[in-house]
């Protein structure tokens, strides 16, 4: 069997299984590579004085990962600069937020060619590459310049932009040109791969070939849907553990009896905090009643704090939630738990467990494997109810959530009203459907199906889509 390289921007394999943090990637890349033998290759996270392009060697929990050290200019430019603060902001139609400046896109440039230096010597003649994300989008280009003709897939993690935004972007053809050196682009969504079509025929004056894929630059590259999901036996093994039924135990016992609805996301302006707590804030006022019986359990662990936009965020969330407390809250009761830090993948599942509503509300979302996660975690005697933004990924394939509109606080309102006392009956019917969806997109299906279209001659096949994708 042939290797898999997996590529991404930090190698985050977990040494201890069970502890997982809020995002799924790293158990999903983890999952990938303990049945495919291979090497996950990426920064490793530390700075140095500089830049050798030594790859250092180590075993993470049965996975091998490949880790370079970058320069400070390399992590200023790269990193918190052209992805986090031009790249990111763009794909999520955050154009108001997003920098573009010269000295971004050249660092980008840089790294991306100083990886593909690093990684091209552990290259196998056999060996398949994936690469993972908006960090790596030149890599192919920078690894075919290198000699390596090996198969290169690509998966894009977050949503792709409109073509009228992604033109404000300099550059912006050189870009999409480069993902023309990739054998396969994996995209969440059917939406995010018509999105990516329309740029290349509209704006790059690429055609549809006839056989799934695009033919633009010259070159051919083929499209498929892959919609990422989550360990779903791991999981359910996490929220059975020791630690899981433990967690599960502490949180319906602080609960005194109160409904807790539960949210946990990344600190990042794309979640859509601040207008959850606003529609918080909103039922908490159309509803009087219900005041004292539910609270809100926001986990937010702190990202990306050397950028500017995340520490305004952090300022607005933290007066915000206290401004609700302050307003709402009454001797044996606080309206709004937020804690900023990380929890385990198996006290994350205690803690989903015991909430009666998920509330993921995103403005715009790659996928969002909380909402999955969530659904996997609970009672099936007695399940909670999945609030979801219908601009998160999931949205396509989990229907029977109730799917609202983020940017209305009174729709948020209505919808948490509408969970909190939706029949037993209707809420295991749902379940039973959104359970269906989290197995049929279970990361092992993920995987094997881009590993499969990946191993496929274009010329003979296509991308396998799930068949549920509207």
């Amino acid at each position: 069997m042939s290797r898999l390289i997996v590529v991404s921007n930090r190698v985050s394999a977990p040494t201890d299984p069970a502890a997982g943090s809020a995002g799924g990637l790293a158990m999903a890349l983890s999952a990938a590579l303990r049945k495919y033998d291979g090497l996950w290759f990426g920064w490793s996270g530390e700075r140095v004085d500089h830049y050798t392009g030594e790859v250092k060697i180590e075993d993470r929990a049965g996975v091998t990962v490949g880790l370079v050290d970058l320069e400070g200019q390399d992590v200023d430019e790269y990193y918190n600069g052209y992805a986090n603060k031009t790249l990111w902001p763009l794909f999520h139609h955050r154009i108001d937020l997003a920098q573009y400046e010269r000295s971004y896109g050249e660092g980008y440039e840089r790294v991306n060619r100083r990886f593909a230096e690093a990684l091209a010597p552990l290259i196998q003649p056999d060996d398949m590459i994936w690469i993972h994300d908006y960090h790596m989008i030149p890599m192919a280009r920078d690894l075919r310049r290198l000699g390596v003709r090996n198969r290169i897939g690509f998966f894009l993690h977050t949503p792709w932009p409109a073509r009228q935004l992604l033109v404000t972007l300099p550059h912006h053809r050189r870009l999409v040109e480069s993902m023309f050196d990739f054998d396969l682009i994996g995209f969440h969504t059917q939406e995010w791969s018509d999105l990516f079509t329309d740029y290349v025929v509209s704006e790059a004056q690429g055609e549809l070939d006839g056989t799934g894929g695009l033919e633009c630059f010259g070159r051919k590259v083929q499209t498929g849907v892959f919609p990422i999901g989550i360990d779903v036996d791991g999981f359910l093994a996490a929220r059975n553990s020791a630690l899981g039924a433990r967690t599960y135990d502490r949180m319906a016992a602080s609960s005194a009896f109160r409904s807790m609805i539960v949210g946990v996301d990344r600190l990042d302006y794309s979640k859509g905090l601040e207008e959850r707590l606003l529609g918080y804030e909103q039922f908490l006022h159309d509803n009087a009643s219900m005041r004292g019986e539910v609270f809100l359990l926001q986990v937010t662990p702190i990202s990306r704090d050397d950028v500017d936009s995340y520490q305004d965020i952090r300022s607005r969330l933290d007066a915000l939630a206290g401004r609700i407390n302050g307003a709402f809250a009454d001797m044996d009761w606080q309206p709004i738990r937020y804690l900023n830090r990380t929890y385990r993948r198996d006290q994350l599942a205690g803690i989903y467990r015991a909430a009666r509503v998920g509330l993921v509300t995103p403005l715009r979302d790659g996928m969002n494997l909380v909402a999955k996660e969530y659904v996997c975690a609970q009672n099936p005697d007695d399940p909670g109810v999945l609030i979801l933004s219908r601009f998160a990924g999931a949205a396509e394939q989990m229907g029977e959530a109730l799917l609202v509109n983020p940017y209305s606080r009174e729709e948020l309102s209505d919808a948490i009203q509408k969970a909190l006392t939706m029949p037993l009956a209707e809420r295991i019917r749902k379940w039973e459907a959104l359970m269906d969806v989290v197995r049929a997109t279970d990361v092992g299906i993920w995987r094997d199906d881009f590993v499969r279209a990946l191993q496929t001659d274009e010329s003979t096949s296509q991308p396998t889509q799930w068949a549920g994708a509207a």
